[in-house]
Order: C-alpha cells, then structure tokens, then sequence
C-alpha cells in the first residue's frame, strides 16, 4: 500500500501535496459558500448558473495563453502569482460580506476574475508536477493528484455546509483565504536546486517567439502529432457528452428511482467514493498509461453510463455510478499522464493548456447540453444518448489508434 505515495518521498512534492490539499478543500468552501450565497440574494437557479458560466468562461476564451506563460516563466513564480491573487479575491468577498455592501455585480466581476486567474494557474500546476517528480514517478504524481483533488471535493463541501449551518456563510470565505496560506508556504519551501531540470528551448531558432507565434507552435505540435490529437480530442469529447451526469443526479433520484433528498445524497456521495478508490488503485499500481488503457477506460466508462440510465433499482444505481466515476477518473488522469510523458517539454505548458480547453471547457457546454436533452426526452432517455454518443466517440477513437498504428509500422518497413 505504501508504494501508492511513492512520490511523497520527495520533499518538494510533499510540500506541494500537502498545501495543494489544504488549499483545495478551501476552495471547494468556497465554491459551496458562493452558490449559498447567490441563492440568498437572488433565489434564482439562472442567476446560479450564471455565476458559474461566468468563472467557467475565461477557461474558454484565455486558457491557451495560459500554456505560453507556462512554458516562458518559471512554474512556481506563476503559482506563487495564481495564489496570491486567488487569496485577494476570497478576501474581497468576505469584507464585502462583513460591510454588508455586497452586492450581485460584485460576484459576477469576481467570479469571472477567478476565472481568469485559473487560466494561468491550471497549465502552470499541471506542467509543475513533472519538474516536482521527475519522468518516473509522474504516473503516481498525477494519481496522487486525482486523489487528493477527490478528498477536497468530498471533505470541503462537508466542512461548508456544517459551517453555514453553524455560523454564516461569510466565515467560507475567510478560511478560504486563509488556506491558501498553505501552498503559498509549500511554493516557498521548495528547494530549486532538487527540482528536476527540463529542457527549455526556444519554437524556432535564432529568435524568442511572439505570443502568436508560441500559440501556433503549440497548436501545430498538437496538430501534427497524432498520438496527442487523439487523446485530445477523443478525451474531451467523451467529457463533453459523458463527464456532466451530476448535473441530472436530482432527477433521477426523485423521477427515476424515487429515492427523495436522501437518495440523491447517496448517489452523490457514490461518485466521490468511487473516484477516490480510482485514485487509489492508479496510485498503488503506478502503471504507465498507454492510449490503448485510456480508449478502455472510455468505452467500459460509457457501457457503465448507458446502464446506469436505463437502470430503475436503486442500489443497482448506486453502485453502477459509483462504478462510473472510477472509470471517469481512471481515464482522465492516464490521458493527462500520457500528454504529459509524450509532449516536449518545452511545449508541455501550451500542450497542457489545450488539454485544459477541451477537458474543462467541455463543463459548461455539456451542462447545457444534457440539461436541454432531460427538458425534451426526460433524464433516462436523455443521459442514454449522451451515453451511446460517448461509446460511439470511444469506439472511433480505437479505430483511429489502430489506423495509426498499422501507418506506423508500415512506414517502419518501408
């Protein structure tokens, strides 16, 4: 068991891990304290939505150029930049809270200033671990990851919702802050000379790349490499149509299986479980992801989607979701390994980006898709075709890999 946290062994991987965590769990506080909070003011699930939208946005439209920053400046220098500002902005809700001056424009602004601030945070962080672990272990780094991103989503909203309960929802914004006093500790604690050096080269020779100029090598590299095109592509789409069934959870615990509030507490937390044992078992077996296992991971993930919608007995539901969200985990966090392992390093950051674009710009798009589909055909019908879409994108995926491969090894005998 001891070997899933091989990468805590290291001291600056340790100390990221463990203010990462922290920070993560006050994070998700605040993303529970927000939504409380526009509820109170508005009690409207648009304006809800909309707030959402708003932080969701920047990763759309900026996250590429994120992945510039990433690959021109020194990682932990963005980090330490990223949490600085994210610390302000918790701390600018809470003083508006505490004046009693806050008001529905402020949480437009501010969320949508985090957003931009995770733009240039999510590639830097992402692009960090490898220069963290070195080649070796970032399977395991990447695992460990996922897991501790799956213990904050499990512990922060807990810790949130007992606070709002015990006290005032102003108080998650405070602790949020606070908590980013954790990683901005570990960033500073890092020895640089125990970090793993990477190759930093310039695009193209003799001259530094404009900002254009580093967004289209980026693109070109991911364009032209086809093992990196396919994860990419086939990866965001399985998310785009099959990673947002959360978001119908409610529907099917009440319509479906009428399960009531307490049902869908359970299906809820059945995700998180599941995601948990994911990063586990990715952690302890610390394998070398391949396309082949991320193409499995995608195909068993929608077989288990498609049952779980056509499903009306609820601890079959139960344990059918929590399946799905090992399976989600499981093949998000071996596609993010292999880009990493395959892409030059310094390309890594603008690589990662594109990564960020389509896995995490895929959210609000397929929020409103499925959302659409359950208001014309119902929950049931409406998450079995997002599902069928998804084992049909897996599929050509695994036709694609295979014409690639046979292409590979033809041009290797010629």
């Amino acid at each position: 068991m001891l070997r899933a946290f091989t990468s805590l062994r290291q001291r600056n991987y340790r100390l990221y891990w463990c203010g990462q965590m922290i920070s993560l769990i006050g994070s998700w506080m605040q993303t529970i304290g927000q939504a409380w909070l526009v509820l109170e003011l508005t009690h409207s699930a648009w304006q809800l939505g909309l707030v959402g939208a708003l932080q969701a946005l920047p990763v759309l439209l900026f996250s590429l150029f994120g992945g510039i920053f990433a690959d021109r400046w020194p990682k932990r220098r963005i980090l330490l930049v990223t949490q600085v500002a994210a610390m302000v902005q918790a701390l600018l809700l809470w003083t508006l809270l505490v004046t009693s001056t806050v008001q529905l424009w402020h949480l437009y602004v501010l969320a949508l200033l985090l957003g931009i601030t995770s733009c240039l945070d999510m590639p830097a962080r992402q692009a960090f671990v490898i220069e963290l672990v070195g080649r070796e272990d970032l399977p395991n780094a990447v695992a460990l990851n996922s897991l501790l991103m799956q213990m904050a989503r499990i512990v922060g909203p807990g810790l949130g919702g007992i606070i709002i309960a015990a006290s005032s929802v102003r108080l998650l914004f405070l602790l949020n802050a606070l908590s980013f006093l954790a990683m901005i500790g570990g960033l500073a604690l890092i020895k640089s000379h125990e970090l793993h050096a990477q190759a930093r080269q310039p695009d193209s020779v003799g001259k530094r790349q404009n900002t254009w100029q580093s967004l289209r090598a980026g693109l070109d590299y991911v364009w032209e490499t086809p093992a990196v095109l396919l994860v990419i592509v086939v990866v965001g789409l399985v998310l785009l149509f099959g990673a947002n069934f959360n978001v119908v959870l409610p529907l099917f615990a009440t319509n479906v299986l009428h399960a009531g509030s307490l049902g869908f507490g359970f299906l809820s937390a059945a995700i998180g479980v599941g995601s948990l044992l994911s990063a586990l078992w990715l952690a302890w077996g610390n394998q070398q992801p391949t396309i082949r296992r991320v193409l499995i991971g995608m195909l068993v993930f929608s077989v288990l989607e498609a049952l779980f919608a056509v499903s009306h007995i609820y601890l079959l539901s139960v344990l059918l979701i929590a399946a799905v969200g090992f399976m989600e985990t499981a093949f998000a966090a071996q596609a993010m390994t292999t880009l990493q392992t395959v892409t030059p390093d310094h390309l890594r950051g603008r690589v990662i980006s594109v990564q960020v674009l389509f896995f995490d710009g895929s959210v609000p798009l397929g929020y409103l898709l499925l959302g659409w589909l359950s208001g014309l055909y119902g929950a049931s019908i409406a998450l079995l075709i997002c599902a069928l879409l998804c084992l049909l994108i897996a599929g050509a995926g695994w036709m694609w890999h295979k014409l690639e491969s046979a292409r590979v090894v033809k041009a290797q005998k010629i």
